[in-house]
């Protein structure tokens, strides 16, 4: 199949997959969702992302019903119905159920899952992004991966005006992630991640930076960094499951980066040989 989706067990092309009405997922937002790429059908970061799912349940109070083994299997299933066994991206989400409309849990309801995986490449490095600056208005559990999305969409889009890929956060001076990422910094051959608090997603891509710069030997913070010391960093980096460390040399119209070419190069070639190593696949981005 050139595309899959896939609904509490039922499969077929995604344009041919239908929801039912009363899937809370439509009328609250009540679910959790995660992502990840692939590459010769091997999930990139299975268990990071698996992981991160089954926290974001928890947190939202989700009965689920699949373990992490049996989701695995689920995912897997999807993956290996695509004709390509090339680059692949992998979501899944589960809503609280089916029900009619009503604030509190609904008795009785049964989690569904859906799921779909399709041919797309992960982010080309080469091409250095652009960026604007968002004040972060969005609610204070951010570290739980929600269907809840559109102080993001909305951000993304203001980028997309502007000519930008994409949209940084910050609350008053502090920067928190971007609109679908997290943002880094390298700043005196350091690299800088801000804090895992309910202000920002524990990102997969974060985590393995930071295992990547434990296994070279970088210096590594988890601290609040400011606009004023992301405008002025070495380098800034944008990290998603598809995008292994993107620069960034422009901000609100203005260059910033550039000073610390080398390190970002590093990190960016350690990150892009782990997904190599990983999927046995050797993505063209760098």
């Amino acid at each position: 199949m050139h595309d899959v989706g896939y609904y509490n067990g039922k499969v077929g092309a995604i344009s041919e997959m239908t929801v039912p009405m009363c899937d809370r997922a439509y009328y609250f937002g009540d679910g959790v969702y995660d992502a990840t790429y692939a590459a010769n059908r091997k999930i990139y970061k299975a268990d990071y992302h698996v992981d991160r799912f089954f926290n974001s349940l928890s947190l939202l109070r989700i009965p689920f019903e699949l373990t992490k083994e049996e989701l695995r299997a689920e995912l897997q299933k999807c993956l290996d119905l695509l004709d390509s066994d090339g680059e692949a991206f992998l979501y899944w989400q589960a809503s609280r159920g089916t029900a009619p409309r009503g604030h509190a849990f609904p008795t009785g309801a049964r989690p569904n899952l859906m799921i779909y995986a399709e041919p797309e490449g992960l982010t080309n490095l080469r091409a250095p992004m652009r960026a604007i600056t968002v004040e972060d208005t969005r609610f204070f559990h951010c570290n739980v991966k929600t269907l809840n999305l559109i102080p993001n969409v909305l951000a993304a889009q203001l980028a997309a005006e502007r000519g930008c890929e994409e949209a940084i956060f910050h609350r008053g001076s502090r920067v928190t992630e971007c609109a679908h990422s997290n943002v880094n910094i390298l700043s005196g051959g350091v690299f800088v991640t801000p804090p895992l608090d309910n202000l920002i997603l524990p990102g997969t891509a974060r985590r393995t930076f930071l295992k990547l710069c434990a296994g070279l030997g970088v210096p590594a913070e988890e601290r609040v960094f400011t606009v004023d010391e992301l405008m002025s960093a070495d380098e800034i980096m944008v990290t998603n499951c598809g995008c292994l460390g993107a620069s960034v040399r422009e901000i609100d119209g203005k260059p910033v980066g550039g000073k610390d070419q080398a390190l970002l190069h590093r990190l960016q070639r350690a990150a892009v040989d782990d997904f190599a190593d990983e999927t046995g696949f050797a993505p063209d981005i760098l």
